[in-house]
C-alpha cells in the first residue's frame, strides 16, 4: 500500500466521522483534516491514522475539565471513574495551573456507516460531558 492509499483511507474515514457528527454537532475541519467540535462545554477532536495495513483507527479526545485545583481526592475519583468506563480512557495531567482531565478513545472504524459511527461517538462524548458535570460538582462540594 502506498502513502497515497493510506492518506485516501484516512481522509475517507474522517469524512465518514464528519458526516456522523454533523447529525448532532457543528464540526470544524482543521487544515490537517482533523475534526473538532463541542459537545456541551466539552471540546473534542478526532484524528484518523493507519496503524497497519487494514487497521485504520479514529482517535477521539475530549477535554473533560481543565485548570482544576490540585486535589488528590479529585484525582483518585477520576481514576476510579476511569476504571468504570466502557468507552475511553480517562487521564489526569498535572500542569502549572492545576489538573486537566481528558477522555480518549481509539477504535477501528474503517467501513462503519454514519449511523452506527454517530452512535458510538455520541456514547463517548456523552460520557465526557457526564464526567465533566460530576467533576465540577465534586470540585464545588467541600
Amino acid at each position: 500500500m502506498t502513502d497515497e492509499d493510506a492518506a485516501a483511507i484516512t481522509a475517507a474515514l474522517l469524512t465518514s466521522a464528519r458526516e456522523a457528527l454533523e447529525l448532532f454537532h457543528d464540526v470544524h475541519v482543521d487544515d490537517d483534516g482533523a475534526l473538532s467540535f463541542l459537545h456541551g462545554e466539552v471540546p473534542c477532536a478526532i484524528q484518523a491514522m493507519q496503524l497497519a495495513e487494514g487497521l485504520t483507527v479514529l482517535s477521539l479526545t475530549c477535554v473533560v475539565a481543565w485548570d482544576l485545583p490540585e486535589d488528590r481526592d479529585l484525582a483518585v475519583s477520576a481514576a476510579e471513574r476511569a476504571g468504570q468506563g466502557l468507552f475511553g480512557t480517562l487521564g489526569v495531567v498535572h500542569t502549572d495551573r492545576g489538573m486537566d482531565v481528558t477522555l480518549r478513545y481509539a477504535f477501528p472504524a474503517e467501513g462503519m456507516k454514519p449511523e452506527p459511527l454517530s452512535t458510538l461517538l455520541m456514547l463517548v462524548v456523552s460520557t465526557a460531558s457526564q464526567l465533566r458535570g460530576e467533576l465540577l460538582a465534586d470540585e464545588r462540594t467541600p
